[in-house]
């Protein structure tokens, strides 16, 4: 006899909280439950957050969807997430009216596949749905390889540094932490406009330990000041405060215990703060308005367009963005529009070929829509600064090799030796590996002699290194732009001979 039973559609049971929200208490205690479907859907609903993540809809990418409570901060969150494990967003739809989030997004790994990998899929839910991600998903390999952790504790002391760049700088930081015997576990640096910002997770030399003595951190933080201050005058008042070295407690410390966007974070953080989005002195600035686009740079012919309008009839400013499309490219918009205290609303990101095109409707955080043309500049350069942080002219050196002592700063004095500036770095221990890689430019203003690249390619032999060039952007090789002078090369000579007065307690 067949037995048959009637229909049961999974998603009603989420119906009434989908339309109402959960209650404080939370309507039903599903912490950690996930529900698999032959179809292939993968939901996820926790402490009131649901996340579906579902193959089926899209032939081309997977769709993830998020509903939950809004709150400020939220889909910095759930696109974190979704960078932490390298994936492309090509296309996504946010709406979080009435207290509620919903948020659509369409994304591919690495390799332009849909996510098929268990433990990535559970990783995605559990980082968007938890406040802390269970021990069973504490650490995920992406599609490459790169280990990710979500609880990113290791004992590493952070070091920040900021300050005005010149040639040589990241070599001169390398050279001191090798003189005062600490070992580089990981560093991030980036450089935009003349300001450098940098963090570095470092760990005693001779016992890997972190260290806590007060009088050697205080040693530390001296003499990496000291190389900092190494050009700026005291009487400038205003760029001496803007360059500081301070410990700080941040999460993580070593590539296998750190997730890179953390890190990637506090650095859009640290150029925010020290007001990068500025011309620095010497370069010709590009005024913008807020009733017309703000053009910042162009590449290969593609515009980077900034633009407010008012949506007065709902009490929205609406940011609009022309780009070249990239990995990452949303989570450097949204991070910088939560760190300046505006909330999204709503929100369109679509991208198409190698363009991309972002909508967002935002309010600041006290209610208030901009207003003054002063605030919308200041927004507009803010957003177009965030954009080009990562977008470096030159060329991108990868190193693998045997971590040892002092490899950092060997690698970045050669780099230094041969006249290329460090614009941009990604320094990473597993294991015994060490991982680096460096964008590197002329330090002249000219194209990278790729001769002296393929000459130390030789010299250093041994170790895995390889070269990609990548096609600078017009706007920032372009004629009209000033080469570093002889006095800038002078300065960071003179900056060389600072890490060899110190002294270790």
């Amino acid at each position: 006899m067949k037995v048959c039973w009637p229909y049961f559609d999974p998603e009603f049971e989420n119906f009434t909280e989908r339309i109402y929200g959960p209650s404080p208490m939370g309507r039903k205690s599903l912490y950690g439950y996930v529900l698999e479907l032959s179809s292939g859907l993968a939901f996820s609903s926790l402490e009131g957050c649901r996340v579906c993540i579902d193959n089926e809809s899209c032939k081309e990418c997977t769709v993830v969807k998020v509903d939950t409570v809004n709150k400020q901060g939220l889909l910095l969150r759930v696109v974190q997430a979704l960078t932490d494990m390298n994936l492309t967003i090509s296309k996504s739809y946010i709406s979080s009216d009435a207290e509620w989030f919903m948020d659509v997004f369409h994304v591919k790994d690495e390799q332009g596949n849909k996510l098929t990998d268990q433990r990535v899929v559970n990783y995605i839910q559990q980082a968007i749905g938890a406040r802390k991600a269970p021990q069973d998903f504490n650490e995920v390999n992406t599609s490459t390889g790169e280990v990710v952790r979500a609880d990113a504790s290791t004992g590493h002391i952070a070091i920040e540094l900021t300050g005005t760049d010149r040639p040589g700088l990241f070599s001169e930081i390398s050279a001191a932490l090798a003189d005062l015997r600490c070992n580089v576990v990981e560093a991030h640096a980036w450089s935009h406009n003349e300001y450098l910002a940098c963090v570095a997770y470092i760990s005693d030399q001779s016992t890997s330990n972190c260290i806590t003595d007060p009088d050697r951190l205080a040693i530390i933080k001296d003499h990496l000041s000291t190389v900092i201050h190494a050009t700026t005058s005291i009487d400038d008042i205003e760029a001496y405060n803007e360059q500081r070295v301070e410990t700080v407690d941040l999460p993580g410390g070593g590539r296998d215990g750190i997730m890179t966007t953390n890190v990637e974070h506090r650095l859009h953080q640290l150029m925010l703060a020290g007001r990068d989005f500025e011309e620095p002195l010497g370069l010709t600035s590009i005024s913008s308005s807020s009733s017309s686009p703000s053009i910042n740079g162009e590449e290969d012919g593609r515009k980077t367009i900034v633009s407010i309008e008012s949506c007065n009839e709902k009490g929205y400013s609406i940011v609009s963005i022309e780009c070249k499309d990239r990995r990452r490219l949303m989570f450097d918009t949204v991070c910088t529009l939560t760190d300046m205290q505006y909330v999204v609303f709503h929100a369109s990101i679509r991208s198409h070929a190698d363009s991309a095109i972002q909508e967002y409707y935002i309010r600041h955080i006290d209610g208030h829509t901009l207003i003054t043309d002063t605030e919308k500049k200041w927004v507009v350069k803010c957003l177009e600064a965030a954009i080009e942080r990562r977008v470096c002219e030159g060329v991108r050196l990868e190193l693998c090799a045997h971590n040892r002592v002092g490899l950092l700063s060997d690698i970045t004095r050669m780099l230094r030796e041969n006249g290329l500036a460090v614009v941009r770095a990604d320094v990473a221990t597993q294991g015994e590996k060490a991982m680096n890689a460096f964008y590197v430019r002329d330090v002249s203003g000219n194209e990278v002699d790729m001769e002296i690249v393929e000459s130390m390619k030789r010299e250093i032999e041994p170790l895995a290194l390889e070269v990609k060039k990548d096609s600078p952007p017009r706007s920032i090789i372009s004629p009209e732009r000033p080469r570093l002078s002889f006095s800038d090369l002078l300065k960071s000579h003179i900056g060389r001979f600072s890490h060899n007065f110190v002294q270790i307690k």
